[in-house]
């Protein structure tokens, strides 16, 4: 549904639709999907003369990702999300993802909670921050829309001559959800030049000079059609989601890796306390940061 929709907008703007977005290929019993031995697979149409990057090279580089997520972000903003499923329950509730990590704690399968005390106190001190967006989707004051939830900078198709952004990839994870989710994912994501599971956390921090390049190319794509109180949570987006991710990785090293595949002892651990540091950069760089949108705001005049 959402990719038929995408595309009638696309055709509508005058762009190519067999390019803007993925065509699910239907089996020829006119199943969405097949299922065999190997697993379950779905065929799209082939986007020619596209690449993937897998890391930020240049700050343009994420500046195009910012607008192919906030064009998505623009593009499906009359779609009704409230008729999409959520394919993952609560995949972005930053306070079931708390009691998860909780229950995690309580349980300790792994035995390995004494050894993590420290980056169990560090969630627990943000524990009344992780309800700051799902209140607001309470009381109504944040609106749902489609999102992406996945969108990092290897999510993007770009034109291989031009190199500007041709489509967004990878819908598994479409669903009703924040614009804040998308925002600060990608935050998340692409501000931190280290690598996820860096050992050397002193080389872990939020790149303000690609937080604002991201953010000035999803603003002016989508900024004027943001409430004016999701842009004032912007600042916070990307903190949100670095918890969470952080806390998801503590829970899964303390329940015994059981969901992210590990590599090397106290894998997740290590990733945990990349998040945390990045999470607390973010923090002593607030003021920074929502500089950074009241800036770019009064730029593009939303």
């Amino acid at each position: 549904n959402v990719t038929n929709y995408l595309s009638d907008i696309i055709l509508k703007e005058g762009d190519d639709p067999q390019r803007g977005v993925l065509h699910i290929i239907p089996s020829t019993d006119g199943d969405l999907y097949m299922s065999s031995e190997s697993g379950t697979w779905r065929m799209f149409s082939f986007v020619s003369d596209s690449v993937t990057f897998q890391i930020i090279e240049h700050p343009e580089d994420f500046y195009y990702t910012g607008k192919a997520f906030g064009k998505f972000t623009r593009q499906l903003n009359d779609y009704p999300a409230d008729t999409l499923y959520e394919t993952i329950k609560n995949f972005h509730n930053t306070p079931s993802r708390y009691d998860d990590f909780e229950s995690a704690v309580a349980q300790n399968a792994s035995g390995k909670a004494e050894g993590a005390a420290k980056e169990i106190e560090f969630v627990r001190s943000r524990k009344d921050f992780c309800s700051l967006f799902t209140n607001k989707i309470s009381d109504h004051t944040l609106p749902l829309r489609v999102t992406h939830n996945d969108t990092k900078l290897n999510n993007v198709l770009f034109d291989r001559t031009t190199v500007k952004p041709v489509a967004v990839v990878d819908l598994d994870t479409v669903m009703p959800g924040l614009s804040l989710y998308d925002f600060g994912d990608a935050i998340r994501f692409g501000t931190n030049p280290a690598a996820e599971d860096e050992r050397d956390i002193a080389k872990v921090y939020c790149d303000l000079n690609l937080f604002e390049a991201f953010a000035r190319g999803y603003l002016e794509e989508c900024g004027h059609l943001l409430t004016q109180e999701e842009i004032a949570m912007l600042p916070y987006a990307g903190k949100m989601m670095t918890l969470e991710c952080g806390m998801r990785f503590l829970a899964d090293h303390i329940a015994g890796d059981v969901y992210f595949k590990i590599h090397r002892e106290n894998h997740n651990l290590d990733r945990c306390r990349t998040q945390f540091k990045l999470v607390k950069d973010m923090e002593d760089k607030e003021e920074q940061i929502k500089d950074i949108i009241n800036k770019l705001c009064a730029e593009i005049g939303i």
